[in-house]
């Protein structure tokens, strides 16, 4: 199943809140993106950017890991 939509998932999947409680939202390179941390790594869930080109990237994807040291902007604690 696939849904479109701008509503955040904890409002569509309610009830599953443990599920997103481990994610967290960082800027890599100007791409905001969605991601999970993993002891010295990030897990790319999603990304959140509205430039096409993003989603092109070879290094960006759902489930690419990402060093916490390989972060240029950091918008996260």
């Amino acid at each position: 199943m696939i849904i479109h939509t701008i509503v955040p998932p904890e409002l569509i999947f309610q009830g599953a809140e443990q599920d997103f409680t481990s994610q967290q939202m960082i800027t890599r390179n100007g791409i905001p993106l969605l991601v999970e941390q993993d002891d010295k790594m990030y897990k790319v869930i999603r990304i959140m950017s509205s430039n096409p080109e993003d989603y092109l990237r070879n290094d960006l994807y759902p489930g690419a890991l990402i060093s916490l040291y390989d972060i240029s902007d950091h918008n996260h604690p």
